[in-house]
């Protein structure tokens, strides 16, 4: 069955050897970068997990680029069709984010927009943030950001489902929001905004099946089943790891589909 990664990166060499990695480098066992990742290296890895579309995005923060859009935008080119684009934003730059993500979306074929609130240090529901949100809806992207607890060496107040999630959703109703790395260790959280809000999504990047907290695999099963997206955050996970023991969840064939593919197919508009 074919699978789309709803949240995935191809590393430059500063973005996986940023120090406020440490903790993640320690946890994986990864090594640090000292040359560029070849694109051929991600695209064979999504392969073998049978991976046809991951959603590879650049990482921006407050001291700039860690992977630019262009960047992205070249890793696009080299991978055979296997990776789209999601852009990135310079928050501190309101209409000059603007204009790139309204660039990215129309000249470079971009298909979101992902932001880490924790690497700026700025919740959701920040100024900075709407009008990046209002341009979403505008161009028909969805955004995608970070709930739960930071796994990087940096604070975790910024990935509550509530009060920011909800919020920005209610603030903004036709904007579709999908939410990576599950929310724990606020998931119920996150299953409660996702149930309230038509547009409102949840992804399973940074953990693998055997992690998945068990409320979230109830919801899977039943009402959420058109609501939760894969993802795996490689390369820090990668796909075919991320989804061992996927038959443990107990899904039937219908609800494996939209989960591994289908879900995303329709919020991405792939």
């Amino acid at each position: 069955m074919p699978v789309i990664d709803a949240w995935m990166q191809h590393p430059t060499p500063r973005h996986a050897n940023h120090e406020m990695f440490e903790s993640l480098l320690r946890w994986t066992g990864m090594e640090r970068l000292d040359k560029p990742l070849p694109v051929e290296v991600t695209v064979a890895a999504l392969k073998a997990a049978d991976v046809e579309i991951g959603l590879a995005a650049a990482w921006y923060g407050p001291q700039g680029p860690l992977i630019d859009n262009d960047e992205v935008a070249a890793f696009v080119a080299q991978s055979g069709g296997r990776l789209r684009g999601v852009a990135g934003a310079d928050l501190a730059r309101p209409m000059a984010a603007v204009r790139e993500l309204r660039r990215a979306v129309e000249e470079l074929g971009f298909v979101a927009l992902r932001v880490v609130p924790w690497l700026w240090g700025l919740a959701p529901t920040d100024r900075l943030y709407y009008p990046l949100y209002a341009a979403c809806v505008d161009l028909g992207v969805p955004f995608c950001t970070q709930v739960g607890h930071t796994g990087p060496l940096r604070p975790s107040e910024t990935g509550r489902p509530i009060p920011y999630i909800d919020q920005v959703a209610l603030d903004f109703p036709e904007l579709t929001i999908v939410c990576g790395h599950i929310g724990y260790p606020w998931t119920t959280e996150m299953i409660a905004v996702a149930d309230k809000h038509a547009n409102v999504f949840i992804d399973t990047s940074a953990y693998t099946v055997r992690r998945y907290p068990q409320e979230l695999v109830e919801y899977l099963r039943g009402r959420g089943r058109g609501k939760v997206l894969f993802g795996s955050n490689y390369p820090m996970i990668t796909p075919g790891r991320a989804l061992e023991h996927l038959d443990a969840l107990d899904l039937d064939e219908e609800t494996r589909e939209l989960f591994l593919h289908g879900n995303a197919r329709r919020v991405f508009a792939l």
